[in-house]
């Protein structure tokens, strides 16, 4: 059977979404049409009888437009404030959307000593296994609020493959503004080839994904999408990329269409998460 075709069993799905697939780029506001049919896709998965996770961004940016500041804030303290705004209106909107399709949710914040902190993961572990025993779609996020620049995960691609990697989830889906990996930046090479399936996560690709860009970001913020493909795979969960315009991609990924680029889960018994965090982040 097509590897894809097997995506129609996964039990257990993560969905990460990012700013980008959130909030209208002209005015910073929330896209609600989007967000409507992203929760009726995660809905329709809880109706098959799915576990399902959403790691959602967008809190400093709904905070900022709240707050009336026309410019990204530059400092802790500022983001700070913006995120503890953004949160609550976030997720006083998915309660609301949600609530249209009679689903619980819940709110899981965290911070990278949520998972360094032995007591703090075996927690957070036991309480996303109790919401999703008992139907309850978590939303998580990073803790914005109480994170220091050496508590940050630093980018929700990589909290979304830890939470994956800490409820043992079957499917890791990452929603952004690309179509999925390329041989290179697509936006500035013509010739870049599309990449369809990644068997193993090897140095080639992993050099290929910092480009020359002098940034971090490489192929359309392809450097942290690898990152979180290495702890998830590694960890034995399949993770698709794919382009969030249309939130219907999560049903067609799910059906076992050819949408994305599926990195396929490479099981390593000698993979251990909280020294790859330590190490890593």
């Amino acid at each position: 059977m097509n590897t894809r075709e097997l995506l129609k069993d996964k039990k257990t799905i993560v969905v990460k979404v990012g700013s980008s697939s959130l909030i209208h780029p002209e005015t910073g506001n929330l896209n609600l049409i989007k967000l409507e049919k992203l929760i009726r896709e995660l809905c329709d998965l809880r109706n098959q009888g799915k576990d399902v996770v959403l790691v959602s961004s967008g809190a400093i940016g709904v905070g900022r437009v709240a707050l009336g500041l026309n410019e990204r804030p530059n400092t802790i303290s500022l983001k700070q404030a913006c995120a503890a705004v953004g949160q609550a209106k976030l997720m006083m909107t998915y309660q609301k959307l949600f609530a249209e399709y009679n689903q619980n949710t819940a709110q899981i914040l965290m911070t990278k000593n949520t998972m360094v902190n032995n007591l703090s993961r075996i927690n957070a572990k036991n309480t996303f296994d109790e919401l999703l025993s008992m139907g309850v779609i978590p939303v998580v996020n990073e803790n914005d609020t109480v994170s220091t620049y050496e508590m940050q995960f630093g980018d929700n691609d990589t909290l979304s493959a830890i939470v994956a990697s800490l409820i043992k989830a079957d499917v890791l889906i990452l929603l952004s503004d690309i179509n999925g990996l390329y041989t290179d930046d697509p936006n500035t090479n013509k010739h870049a080839k599309f990449i369809d399936c990644v068997e193993t996560i090897d140095q080639k690709l992993l050099d290929m994904a910092k480009g020359s860009s002098g940034s971090d970001v490489g192929t359309g913020g392809m450097a942290t999408k690898l990152q979180a493909a290495r702890i998830a795979t590694e960890s034995g969960t399949d993770m698709i990329i794919a382009n969030g315009e249309d939130m219907g991609v999560i049903h067609r990924i799910i059906e076992g269409e050819n949408v994305g680029t599926l990195f396929k889960q490479n099981k390593n018994e000698d993979f251990y998460l909280i020294d790859f965090i330590e190490e890593n982040l």
